[in-house]
């Protein structure tokens, strides 16, 4: 009787030792176009991502950046876009302040 119950006990630690509880990486808000998202988790490290050759002439490469979806980071490849005279092109980035992080997306700004 004690080796069954002690056999019962190591299977069902073993079992249980399989499970992992993790805090659920979660948005708090969102900005008034959707382009803010705030977190408890940090983005991954930066991503190398090759430039490829402009497709056109006066084409601006955007680059990629770690975005949010399904309450967890995923790279958004860059891409090209046409210039427009007069912008530049703030990056998407993430900003560390009050415990979390911040999310702001990129966008053009006149000169």
């Amino acid at each position: 009787m004690p080796i069954r119950t002690l056999a019962l006990a190591a299977v069902c630690s073993a079992a249980l030792s399989a499970c992992v509880v993790a805090p659920v990486a979660r948005p708090y808000g969102y900005g008034p176009t959707g382009g803010v998202i705030v977190t408890d988790v940090a983005p991954p490290a930066p991503y190398y991502e090759p430039v490829p050759v402009a497709p056109y002439a006066g084409a601006v490469w955007i680059g990629g950046y770690w975005g949010w979806r399904g309450g967890r980071h995923a790279w958004v490849g860059g891409h090209y876009e046409p210039a427009r005279p007069g912008h530049s092109w703030e990056p998407h980035r993430w900003n560390h302040r009050d415990g979390r992080w911040h999310f702001q997306e990129g966008h053009w700004r006149r000169h």
